[in-house]
């Protein structure tokens, strides 16, 4: 049996998710993609996993599809068909996704990063859209991507290819914050505690509320907040979180260190 190339533990309430396939740059092969795609399940559906970290093992974050494998026009189609379901467990996950990158990401691994709730990035990481170079098209990755980027980036970086640093990817929307290395365990520990204090169900909420497209209406808009916030002002849990703030403690979903 092919040694595990997607590790899956929990400690804290933090669910880290971890590729480790350093000698193939991290890259979407076949086994690697089940893998994840599994233990993407797993945390989701795991109670003792708050917020979900996608980590890596070696200098490479993910170098996006595995080309060695895709050379066939069959197996090129298998890989792109199933990263869809990849892309969108990461998307719609009820719990916070945080993508760590200790290095580069390349196509297919920047779709994760940009499906991912929050990035944080090594200074020293660097990006690419390097699909048209070999005359293909980053089709699948752009569902996640281009709603995270400024439309002038996007057109530039996704037509020329070019590589491009973790201070650009700050400044057009890509991650949310680039660190020297040494820093880095630190800063994903920085967001994962604090996404950690928010109660469950309002964060799963929050996240679909923050992917839903506007209705066009302002006045349906209203009454469709107005309905969601009522109903967690109401609710069990918004009910623990408004006592557990009058009685200066910790509301009864934060992770015990």
């Amino acid at each position: 049996m092919a040694d595990e190339l997607v590790h899956y533990q929990v400690a804290h309430g933090v669910a880290r998710i971890t590729l480790d396939s350093p000698d193939n740059r991290n890259a979407l092969s076949a086994q690697l993609r089940a893998e994840l795609r599994d233990h993407l399940t797993t945390a989701i559906a795991d109670s003792d996993a708050r917020v979900i970290v996608l980590d890596h093992t070696g200098p490479v974050f993910c170098a996006g599809m595995d080309l060695k494998e895709a050379g066939g026009a069959a197996a090129g189609a298998q890989g792109v068909s199933e990263f869809p379901a990849i892309l969108e467990r990461i998307w719609t996950s009820p719990k916070p996704v945080v993508a760590k990158l200790a290095g580069p990401a390349r196509a297919g691994g920047v779709g994760m990063v940009a499906a991912a709730d929050i990035a944080v990035a090594a200074d020293t990481a660097t990006f690419a859209f390097t699909e048209v170079r070999i005359g293909v098209v980053p089709a699948i990755i752009s569902v996640t991507v281009v709603p995270r980027l400024l439309p002038r980036a996007a057109h530039e970086l996704f037509l020329t290819g070019e590589q491009f640093d973790a201070a650009r990817a700050v400044a057009i929307g890509l991650i949310n914050s680039a660190v020297p290395a040494a820093d880095l365990d630190a800063e994903v520990d920085r967001y994962t505690g604090m996404l950690a204090l928010g109660g469950p169900n309002a964060l799963a909420a929050t996240k679909q509320m923050l992917r839903r497209p506007p209705a066009g209406d302002m006045s349906a808009d209203f009454a469709e907040m107005l309905t969601l916030s009522a109903g967690f002002f109401a609710s069990q849990e918004g009910q623990e979180g408004i006592a557990a703030f009058m009685g200066k403690r910790k509301p009864n979903w934060v992770p015990q260190v």
